[in-house]
């Protein structure tokens, strides 16, 4: 089927339905997502809701990209996340939801775009059953600018299917889907159709899942019109300054870029175009476990500040509440991955226009749990595209004797599963932009010092504060650098507000040949991933000559 015909189909059902809310209010979908018990009230205002056990986080391995023969070549299907579907199914999928939605007692339409450049803005129409749902929407994505007919997308927006709480028929799909490991098959997809701009949504009520699924289409169809898309948190100083940080999960990204001395775009997702960064997204979706006011304030109180409910509406997933409606947030018995969305406009120190220039400076954040990184380091520009290609941190992950050892974890581009393109496209995207802009790159290790986890110490926050502080202001640049020669990066001499000792890890650990090892085996780690994950990617030799190991 074609995109114009699942589109008629869809509209066809949208006609004869007799309950369709076409882009509701703010306040009509908090009314309805209480009155039908999607979501409860919280002392403080907020609307709290719990999904079902299998909908708690992201269902990796059943979200699926759709195949097609003229556009096969431009996705790296060797990415264990690419996981490919084949278009007879996606339109079995897109019927079935359109089917599902039709018996519905009511609908929700929202028309947002996600992107603050309305150069390149794209629609969004949400079709969900949900009230919930459209408030996420509202949450996350953009209102349609006046000026959006200039958008490069104006014309050929993305149409998305929401259906959280339905369930597939295992049998009509058997075959098509993945087998779970009891044998039966998968009731439950999340599938994007890049070429046809069609999404699914059936059988996830985790809410990550609609806003990731766009996501990935951006990080698919940007490049294509000469546009870097990047998983990253922006801010910007009183001098215009733009600056990048990009980390994984327990990186500090979030921590470090809610500075009070800096401006925040947002802190998950951006575009740089000719025209420099701009958010992609309204609002954020913020971890909340062990959530501290002192530590994180901006998310504390854009999440737990009382109002009305009327007019709250962050909306508190999967986090354990009390009968009297307060939270524990240290309570992870149901999900250590509790989740609240909320709108940029909660927060305090914002640039309203979620837009700067091109960026001054970009941050890559490790939390090297082998303490073996040095707290900061300058990247050139192939380097910095080896570090963006690899994305490293590393966990803890205990064994079966109890004893923890850091496990190397690399997710490409800071954002794996969201990232389908071949990966030398986004590399490259970098490498020219660095160099067009004079863009400079630190590496910034918030991980241990002193030796691996159990051994050596965390980073002192303040320190790293310090660190970033220096590298956005230029300090950096005034001092001089060695050159690590087994991680291929350059370290400074000295770092204003930094013991110089601190800088060079070998001169923290007590035991010099303990460092060496596990420097070399932290190198072999990032040169043995490479090989397996580029090692046919067509990566220019100059950026693999900086891989760690080689």
């Amino acid at each position: 089927m074609t995109e114009l015909e699942h589109k008629r189909n869809l509209a066809q059902i949208l006609m004869r339905h007799p309950h369709v809310f076409y882009n509701p209010d703010r306040r009509t979908m908090i009314q309805t997502a209480v009155d039908h018990r999607e979501a409860l009230v919280a002392a403080n205002g907020a609307l709290a809701t719990w999904t079902p056990p299998e909908s708690t986080g992201r269902s990796p391995k059943d979200t699926y990209i759709v195949r097609h023969p003229e556009s096969e070549g431009t996705i790296d299907w060797d990415s264990p996340n690419n996981i490919p579907m084949e278009p007879e199914t996606f339109d079995m999928l897109f019927e079935d939801a359109v089917k599902a939605l039709f018996r519905k007692p009511r609908l929700f339409v929202t028309d947002r775009v996600v992107g603050a450049d309305t150069s390149y803005a794209l629609p969004v129409r949400v079709v969900t059953d949900r009230a919930l749902t459209a408030l996420f929407t509202d949450n996350m994505f953009r209102p349609v600018p006046d000026d959006i007919d200039r958008s490069i997308f104006a014309g050929r927006g993305f149409t998305l299917l929401v259906c959280p709480y339905d369930k597939l028929d295992r049998t009509r799909y058997e075959g098509r889907l993945r087998k779970l490991p009891d044998g039966r098959t998968s009731n439950m997809a999340v599938a994007m159709d890049f070429d046809r701009m069609l999404g699914v949504v059936y059988g996830s009520a985790y809410m990550g899942s609609v806003k990731k699924l766009i996501f990935t289409v951006m990080n698919y169809i940007l490049p294509g019109e000469g546009i870097l898309p990047l998983h990253c948190s922006a801010n910007e100083g009183p001098e215009g300054d733009c600056a990048l940080l990009l980390g994984l999960s327990g990186t500090g990204k979030t921590t470090l870029s809610a500075d009070p001395r800096r401006a925040l775009l947002g802190d998950d997702e951006h575009g740089w175009s000719d025209n420099g960064i701009a958010n992609f997204e309204n609002g954020c979706y913020a971890k909340l476990i062990n959530l501290r006011a002192d530590k994180e304030p901006e998310i504390w109180y854009a999440v737990l500040h009382e109002a009305h409910y009327l007019d709250h509406g962050a909306i508190v997933e999967n986090a354990m509440m009390y009968p009297d409606g307060t939270f524990d947030l240290d309570d992870d018995r149901f999900t250590p991955n509790s989740r609240a969305s909320y709108p940029l406009s909660f927060l305090t120190n914002i640039k309203i226009s979620s837009m700067s220039g091109h960026p001054r400076t970009i941050l890559f954040l490790a939390a090297d749990a082998n303490g073996v990184l040095p707290p900061v380091a300058k990247l050139t520009p192939e380097q910095a595209m080896l570090w963006f290609l690899m994305g490293y941190t590393s966990k803890l992950a205990g064994t079966e004797t109890g004893i923890v050892d850091p496990v190397s974890t690399f997710s490409r581009f800071f954002g794996e599963p969201f990232m389908p393109r071949n990966p030398d496209v986004y590399a490259r995207m970098l490498g020219e932009r660095l160099e067009r802009h004079g863009t400079r790159v630190y590496l910034v290790n918030t991980g241990w010092s002193g030796g691996p986890f159990g051994v050596g110490e965390r980073m002192d926050i303040n320190l790293t504060r310090e660190i970033v502080h220096a590298a956005l202001t230029g300090a950096l640049e005034e001092v001089e650098y060695v050159e690590d020669p087994l991680f291929h990066i350059w370290i400074p001499k000295r770092c204003p507000g930094v013991p110089s000792e601190v800088l060079f890890p070998r001169n923290t650990w007590a035991d010099k040949e303990a460092y060496d090892a596990r420097a070399r085996k932290l190198a072999q780690d990032f040169s043995d991933h490479f090989d397996r994950a580029y090692g046919d990617k067509n990566i220019d030799p100059a950026v693999v000559a900086q891989c760690p190991g080689k």
